[in-house]
C-alpha cells in the first residue's frame, strides 16, 4: 500500500508502538474511520471481539485481552462506541501487568449505559465501569451524539483519569458523520503517542506509560 500524504498518519508511521482497533456494536464497516485507520497507519489491526450484532461483555474482555497480551511492543488502543467499555472494563478486571502494555487509548463515542439507552443490547455492558483507567488517555465526544449526552461523556472522563475533547457536532462519530479519515482523530491519537514519548524521556528510558491525572467530577445518576 502506497504511504499516504495524510501529515497525521505520516507522524504516526514514526511511531514504535502498535495499534489496536477496537469497534463497537455491529462492528466498523468499510466507510467508517477505524476502517480507514486499519488500512492506513502501520502496525494496525482490529481485534476480531466476535458477536458483533449481540455483544456478550466478557467474551470482548477474553479477546481483547488475549490480543493485548499477544502484542509484542506496547499498545495504542482506538476504541469506538460499546469497544470503549469493552476497554474499561477490561482494565478494570485486568492485571496490572498486562495493563502496563498500554501505552494510551483513545475512547471515541462512548455510549450511555445507565439511563436512557438507545439500544437495549448495550445493557449487556451495564452498570459503566468507573475506575480510573491505569494508562493515559482522551475520551472524544459529540454535542449531538444520541447514544449519550456530552456532559455526561464529560463526567466519564473524568471518572476514567482521561482527557476530554469536543469533536464538534458530528454524530456518533462513525461512517454516518462522514468523517472519512477523521484527521481530527488522527491528531488527537498523535497527541496521545507524543504524550507517551515525552514520558519516556522524562521519567523512564524502558517505559511508555504514565497514569493519567485525576479530576474530581459530580456523581454519575
Amino acid at each position: 500500500m502506497p504511504a499516504s500524504t495524510n501529515p497525521e498518519s505520516a507522524a504516526l508511521s514514526e511511531n514504535s508502538a502498535s495499534t489496536l482497533i477496537v469497534p463497537g456494536l455491529g462492528n466498523s464497516g468499510p466507510d467508517h474511520w477505524q476502517t480507514l485507520w486499519e488500512q492506513e497507519l502501520p502496525d494496525c489491526r482490529r481485534v476480531e471481539l466476535g458477536l458483533w450484532d449481540h455483544p456478550h461483555r466478557n467474551l470482548w474482555i477474553t479477546k481483547l485481552g488475549i490480543a493485548i497480551r499477544q502484542a509484542q511492543r506496547p499498545v495504542f488502543i482506538v476504541a469506538h462506541s460499546l469497544g470503549c467499555h469493552a476497554l474499561a472494563w477490561w482494565a478494570q478486571q485486568e492485571k496490572t501487568s498486562y495493563a502496563d502494555k498500554i501505552a494510551g487509548a483513545l475512547l471515541v463515542a462512548p455510549p450511555e449505559l445507565d439511563s436512557g439507552m438507545v439500544d437495549p443490547r448495550l445493557i449487556a455492558f451495564a452498570p459503566t465501569p468507573l475506575r480510573i483507567l491505569p494508562f493515559p488517555s482522551i475520551v472524544v465526544a459529540s454535542g449531538n451524539d444520541p447514544y449519550i449526552d456530552i456532559d455526561r461523556a464529560r463526567r466519564l472522563a473524568f471518572f476514567w483519569g482521561s482527557d476530554f475533547a469536543d469533536a464538534g457536532h458530528v454524530g456518533h462519530i462513525n461512517a454516518e458523520s462522514d468523517l472519512g479519515h477523521w484527521d481530527f482523530g488522527l491528531f488527537l491519537l498523535n497527541r496521545l503517542i507524543g504524550r507517551a514519548g515525552q514520558a519516556r524521556l522524562a521519567i523512564d528510558p524502558g517505559a511508555l506509560r504514565v497514569p493519567s491525572g485525576n479530576v474530581a467530577a459530580p456523581p454519575m445518576v
